[in-house]
């Protein structure tokens, strides 16, 4: 029992450091309705670039600054191919995360940078306030997340942000209002992969290492989080209600593989796991409408 509440633990830490990849997901595809694969090239991305400064004794929230600016820079990368040279979202995505798998090796030199004896930003909290690695991993993400959340409430409330989410809904009539729908889809783009990245930059400090393929299957963990928090939480409240139940999908996502991984499952029998875990949540709201409701009885028919 005790092995699996330290498992418990664990996941929730990873969960909500990942909780920030979701959020920057989040933008694109419900925000935005883009569905952008460019996050499992940037989210290695984020890593490799706070990895390498960090290697080069950078301070580590400076290189958390310089990841999420790289992420910043290959979602524009994204938002040009796709607004500029008019080539389909999907396709963009996949083009970009393609070119950043070499990128990521050209800016680490090597297909993983170990940071064994690296100062990082949770061994400094470690040191600081006598924590072991998980719980400063997890007062980080908390923190982190935090601070993403109230920032992006306030944004998605401005006149951009909200050109921003109108772009989403009708882009044919934000155009209309003399909105520059292409601007709005790159500036998303930008903060979206910007987020995936600081989070790949996080996670990277969190494990103690970054690895040129950290990033690969970003887009299912991301999407099966957001499903998660959608289905237990639902759309209450407001908009910062749907982002932190974003948060909050990530760590329950993470709780049910530490657990299933407790009980025996097989580590590589974890991509089946994800999308199962999906599948069921997207099948849970249509099995939910499919429920037969009871018919109410009228006073009169009663009598």
């Amino acid at each position: 029992m005790s092995s699996i509440l330290l498992a418990i633990q664990g996941a929730a830490s990873q969960g909500v450091l990942w909780g920030i990849m979701t959020l920057g997901l989040y933008i694109t595809y419900k925000v935005l309705d883009f569905a952008d694969l460019t996050v499992d090239g940037s989210f290695a991305l984020g890593g490799a670039v706070s990895a390498t400064l960090l290697v080069n004794g950078m301070n580590p929230l400076l290189s958390l600054l310089a990841a999420f600016v790289a992420g910043g820079l290959s979602g524009i990368v994204t938002g040009l191919l796709h607004t500029k040279l008019k080539i389909p979202g999907i396709l963009a995505g996949i083009l970009t995360m393609t070119a950043l798998y070499s990128i990521n090796i050209r800016i680490m030199g090597q297909a993983n940078i170990p940071l064994l004896g690296i100062d990082t930003l949770m061994s400094n909290i470690e040191v600081k306030m006598s924590l072991n690695r998980t719980i400063s991993s997890l007062l980080s993400g908390v923190i982190f997340s935090t601070v993403i959340i109230i920032a992006l409430y306030w944004f998605f409330g401005t006149e951009l942000g909200s050109s921003i989410r109108a772009t989403g809904n009708n882009e044919r009539m934000v155009r209309a209002q003399g909105v520059n729908t292409d601007t709005m889809k790159i500036i998303g783009l930008m903060i979206s992969n910007g987020l995936v990245s600081l989070s790949g930059a996080l996670v990277a400090q969190s494990q103690g290492y970054a690895d040129v393929g950290m990033g690969t299957g970003t887009i299912v963990i991301g999407l099966a989080s957001i499903i998660i928090g959608e289905v237990i939480f639902g759309k209450r409240f407001a908009f910062w209600y749907i982002l932190l139940s974003v948060v909050l999908g990530s760590i329950i996502y993470r709780i049910i593989i530490a657990v299933v991984l407790q009980m025996g499952l097989k580590s590589t029998d974890l991509k089946l796991l994800t999308a199962i875990v999906v599948a069921a949540a997207l099948a849970l709201p249509v099995l939910k409408l499919k429920r037969p409701k009871k018919k109410q009885v009228l006073p009169q028919e009663a009598k």
